[in-house]
């Protein structure tokens, strides 16, 4: 054997045992269809885990959203009831918190008598009452003002020095009632406020203090009545009046009685006289008294018209000008009779919207 043939078949015996395996391999192949169905049958069992879980998940969803749901409602329902029974307590206790207010009312009208003239709106009510007292008639008129808006003060021609009578102001303005207001001083042949006047929450002419007899009156920016005697302007701003006028005297303070001044008792002692006053629900009184003429044979003293406001339960109430001034303006009318035979023309009036 020569030596290549040795070097053959070394190679040879050392490449057998592959040879082998690979004949095997082509003779017998693997079963690989058993590996796949397992892997298979693994797969499905993974889904079928998974499957199962999310609807299990989806179940306890369903079940937990269906007792929201349910819990939901039942809050639902007991808002329901717990509004609808707040609205009947709250209209329950307007309609009770109204019963006072309404048996006040009718005492007070029971007073006044019968209304010959009702206004009413959502911003006022007046009531229009005849006067017929022993001595001195004329017109009483109650005015709830439901809005503070529904009463304002007039300046003649919007400027100072200018006058006009109630009537004019009442149809310039578009108001539905009008009484003259404050005092005035004639200078030049002009016609001036008295002493303090506020217009539209400001001080006409400058504040001044109270001298004498002379008082300020008005209404404040939530429509209530003040009036008082102030020595400083501060004190005035405190009660920050909207609007009003100045003239003498006080008649009734916090339900009493004041003093009359010796003067105003006989200068003259009857007369045609404009009251304005508030009850303790807020409510004004206005009283417009008719005279004949200003010599002191005809009208009411104001001790008379004291006592009368008392007696039907005024709180406070303040003397305006009086005499040929007293006016009393109603639906496009003058109701009273004034004593000049015409209106006088006033440079401040008092005057009420629908």
């Amino acid at each position: 054997m020569t030596s290549v043939q040795r070097m053959n078949r070394f190679f040879l015996m050392l490449a057998a045992p592959v040879i082998g395996l690979l004949l095997c391999l082509l003779l017998f192949p693997p079963n690989t269809e058993f590996q796949l169905n397992t892997d298979a049958h693994k797969t499905d069992k993974n889904l079928n885990a998974a499957s199962a879980k999310l609807l299990e998940d989806l179940n306890v969803a369903e079940q937990n959203a269906k007792a929201t749901s349910e819990s939901l409602q039942k809050t639902l329902n007991l808002y329901n009831q717990t509004t609808q029974a707040m609205s009947s307590i709250v209209q329950r206790a307007s309609i009770q918190a109204k019963r006072p207010e309404g048996i006040y009312d009718k005492r007070i009208g029971s007073k006044l008598g019968r209304p010959v003239e009702t206004v009413d709106s959502d911003k006022i009510r007046i009531e229009l009452f005849r006067v017929n007292a022993v001595t001195y008639t004329g017109y009483a008129m109650k005015v709830k003002l439901k809005d503070p808006s529904a009463m304002r003060m007039s300046l003649a021609g919007e400027t100072l020095g200018s006058s006009e009578t109630t009537l004019k102001a009442v149809k310039r303005n578009g108001a539905i009632a009008g009484i003259n207001a404050g005092g005035f001083a004639d200078q030049d042949g002009k016609r001036y406020p008295l002493s303090t006047t506020v217009m539209n929450g400001k001080y006409l002419t400058g504040f001044e203090s109270s001298f004498k007899d002379l008082y300020f009156v008005g209404l404040n920016n939530s429509g209530k009545l003040i009036g008082g005697k102030f020595n400083r302007q501060n004190e005035l701003d405190r009660l920050r009046p909207q609007f009003g006028a100045s003239f003498v005297p006080i008649l009734l303070e916090n339900g009493k009685k004041t003093a009359i001044p010796s003067k105003w008792k006989a200068s003259p002692k009857r007369a045609p006289r404009t009251i304005i006053g508030s009850y303790k629900d807020d409510q004004l009184i206005i009283f417009v008294i008719d005279g004949y003429n200003e010599g002191g044979r005809s009208g009411a003293t104001l001790e008379e018209i004291q006592n009368q406001l008392y007696k039907i339960g005024v709180v406070n109430a303040y003397n305006l000008d009086g005499g040929g001034s007293s006016s009393l303006v109603m639906n496009g009318r003058v109701v009273n009779r004034p004593s000049d035979g015409n209106l006088r023309p006033v440079p401040t009036n008092f005057l009420f919207f629908k």
